[in-house]
């Protein structure tokens, strides 16, 4: 184990020369990629990059705060309208992302709001709420959805000579990047021990100094602003929106990619994302399974792996690490 000997060291994302170059390889693997594999396999790598930003807030939230919420289905719809909207107007694309993500990140403190006085299942009841009725002023109001049409979204066009799928891999892969390097950062500051000490304990919290309202309330503006571009990239990708594809079940999607993926995780998160789009992909045949697959895996994952499928990579590494000796 390396001896940290100051906070730089501990907040240096890789330490290890070994794990300097797997993360070097991993990424040249995914730079590569499109080298070899089909249309259909970028795609849905593509989603998986989509889908792991949105998680990792999730999880910033859930994860590391501990702050139960099932509003993230009508946050998404909000970055990803607020994107197609603004997107329409002739805005350059990283300023409709920027602001599908602050007014999501803005709607989630409304929804943070009653996490000053709720907790576990009211919470969670109190988010579900919102998210429903987001949903229902989506699907009656058309000026905001588009109406029984939808909404069309302009698509970003490749700047070089590439086809539009390979475009796509590689602008989704460098958000998701982007946002994973920002998730470790945060987990790392203060801020981020502050999120883990309320999930802990939040009376002790506050005893220490922490200001509870003030970061259970961020915690929730973190969370949403991710879900928020996650939903700005999803509606760029697919060019279209209405407001069915944010029902409910896209909420259950994000929750049961953290727990899969493993609580309190950023690594778990991008594998959490993996499971659910892979999921589905595998069961295309049978989708009234795809429900079924996911509700026995998260009760393997809470029976016999509490930490998710990141807690058994990490087990699986210990091994062979310190193989011949256990």
């Amino acid at each position: 184990m390396d001896l940290i000997e100051s906070y730089r060291d501990e907040i240096q994302l890789v330490r290890k020369p070994w794990t300097r170059a797997w993360v070097g390889g991993l990424l040249l693997l995914l730079l590569a990629i499109p080298l070899f594999s089909s249309d259909f396999i970028m795609y849905v790598a593509t989603l998986i990059f989509v889908y792991s930003i949105g998680v990792q807030g999730q999880n910033i939230l859930i994860g590391y705060t501990g702050q139960i919420s099932f509003g993230q289905a009508a946050l998404l719809a909000i970055g990803a309208f607020t994107f197609g909207h603004l997107s329409r107007t002739g805005i350059p694309w990283p300023l409709c992302l920027l602001a599908a993500g602050i007014v999501s990140g803005l709607s989630g403190i409304l929804v943070g709001i009653p996490s000053l006085r709720l907790k576990g299942p009211y919470l969670a009841i109190a988010t579900l709420g919102f998210g429903i009725a987001v949903y229902q002023i989506f699907v009656n109001s058309e000026f905001l959805s588009g109406g029984r049409m939808g909404l069309t979204v302009e698509k970003l066009q490749p700047p070089i000579d590439i086809s539009k799928v390979q475009f796509n891999y590689y602008f989704n892969l460098l958000i998701a990047l982007i946002f994973t390097l920002l998730s470790y950062n945060i987990i790392s500051s203060y801020m981020g021990r502050a999120f883990i000490a309320i999930r802990d304990n939040d009376i002790a919290a506050e005893v220490i100094g922490v200001n509870i309202t003030r970061y259970k309330l961020l915690s929730f503006a973190i969370s949403s602003f991710y879900t928020g571009v996650q939903g700005g990239l999803y509606s760029q990708l697919l060019g279209y929106l209405e407001p069915n594809m944010f029902t409910f079940m896209e909420a259950v999607t994000l929750f049961v990619a953290v727990i899969i993926g493993g609580l309190a995780s950023v690594e778990g998160s991008i594998m959490g994302a993996a499971f659910v789009i892979i999921v589905p992909q595998l069961l295309s045949e049978f989708k009234e399974m795809v429900p079924v697959v996911y509700g026995i895996t998260i009760i393997i994952i809470l029976i016999f792996e509490p930490r998710g499928l990141y807690g058994r990579w990490m087990k699986m590494r210990l091994y062979f690490i310190n193989w011949p000796f256990r």
